[in-house]
This record gives structure tokens, sequence and C-alpha cells, in this order.
């Protein structure tokens, strides 16, 4: 199950469950719309893989399968990155 984190990686924009600029990777990394486009080139910093559209859990399931609360802030070197991708 998804854990629905609470904020985007990079900039720690809130991304609550309903948020429909959330984009996840393969490993559910999250970043908002934002980030990942103009930032990261639609490129997931941690894993070298595209992003999709987060899904959005129904408000009835959230009762019983809550959204993440744990935030991971951890801002891409956007250099390195660049470099390490080939996004230059």
């Amino acid at each position: 199950m998804l854990d629905l984190r609470p904020s985007c990686e990079h900039c720690n924009k809130d991304l609550p469950p309903e948020a429909s600029d959330a984009l996840i990777c393969t490993f559910e990394c999250t970043y908002c719309a934002q980030c990942v486009h103009n930032l990261l080139k639609d490129v997931c910093p941690n894993c070298g893989g595209n992003f999709c559209p987060r899904p959005i859990r129904p408000a009835h399931l959230l009762i019983k399968y809550p959204a993440s609360t744990k935030v991971v802030h951890k801002p891409v070197d956007l250099e390195n990155h660049y470099t390490k991708h080939k996004l230059l």
C-alpha cells in the first residue's frame, strides 16, 4: 500500500492525500509537479526513474488506511542531479 507521503521531498510543499499535483517514482519518492517538471526534468534524483501521478485514496479509506505523516525533506543537489543523469 502506498504511504501517501505528506510533502515534496525537495521543496517541502504540503501534498495532502487529495493533492492532484503529487508525483511518485517506482520507489514512492514523492515530489510536487512543479519540482518534477521544472527542476528535476522528470527524472527521479534517487533512482533515475520516471514519475507518474500519485493516486488519490478515497476519503472513506483514509480512515482505515491513513496517509503517512513522516516528512522526507532532502533537497536535491540540482547540479549533481543534472550531471549524474546527463540532463544538461
